[in-house]
């Protein structure tokens, strides 16, 4: 899977999606783009899955007709240790997640 992870997630966190082929946002050039031109390039430049924090996101954007998924870590902030907690979960379903889709992934 090809990932993006949003700017509002620490680049410290891509060493978790290892297995995966990971980029942050400043990695793509695309640092300040607003979502909705995020979401273009993404599907542009090949991406499978936006990471964010941005709980917000899915009210904000209509994903339905988009060949993509956003997976959003439902953390109370951008910290590694918070990120790390949800990549189990995050390895487990990562297989069922369906383009057109977000997701919510948070701790029990």
């Amino acid at each position: 899977m090809k990932i993006l992870l949003d700017e509002c997630v620490t680049k410290k966190a891509k060493p978790l999606f290892s297995e995966h082929e990971v980029y942050t946002v400043a990695e793509m050039g695309f640092r300040g783009l607003k979502n909705g031109k995020l979401l273009t390039k993404m599907e542009c430049s090949g991406f499978d899955i936006l990471i964010t924090i941005d709980k917000n996101i899915d009210f904000q954007q209509n994903i339905g007709n988009r060949s993509l998924t956003i997976v959003i870590f439902d953390v109370l902030k951008s910290n590694l240790r918070y990120i790390d907690e949800l990549i189990p979960m995050f390895k487990k379903q990562i297989s069922t997640f369906e383009k057109g889709k977000t997701y919510r992934m948070y701790k029990l």
